[in-house]
């Protein structure tokens, strides 16, 4: 993952970015965003794993990528693609329980979630 990309990653961007945009990039998209964003708040890991979640979610929040994220549903494709190659990049770091908080969080926004919807990501993580 190409590190320019980290200048544009700030919490609360990616907070907005889900908000606005989180029901039209899906669970899948929602889910590979908060288990980076977990797992780069852990105080366990470390500095290169870091700056390549913030570069993956810079990407994310960045508003010009690759396939605009307005497009409907391919529009997230690009940026599931670069949050999937970060994931496995980082997957030694992604610990039970931030994979826990994640779906907590993916609850409380999604409702029930069906696990063959996830099943990407989690292979990806495991």
């Amino acid at each position: 993952m190409d590190n320019r990309y980290s200048k544009y990653f700030s919490e609360q961007s990616m907070w907005e970015k889900l908000k606005k945009f989180g029901k039209a990039a899906g669970a899948k998209v929602v889910y590979a965003v908060l288990l980076l964003f977990y797992t780069f708040e852990d105080k366990g890991v470390g500095l290169k794993t870091k700056l390549s979640i913030a570069a993956a979610l810079g990407y994310f929040i960045l508003p010009t990528d690759a396939i605009v994220d307005l497009t409907p549903l391919i529009g997230f494709s690009d940026d599931l693609g670069v949050l999937l190659f970060t994931l496995s990049a980082v997957a030694g770091s992604i610990t039970p329980e931030i994979k826990a908080k994640a779906r907590e969080k993916l609850h409380e926004w999604f409702g029930e979630i069906n696990p063959d919807e996830l099943k990407e990501i989690d292979n990806k993580t495991f």
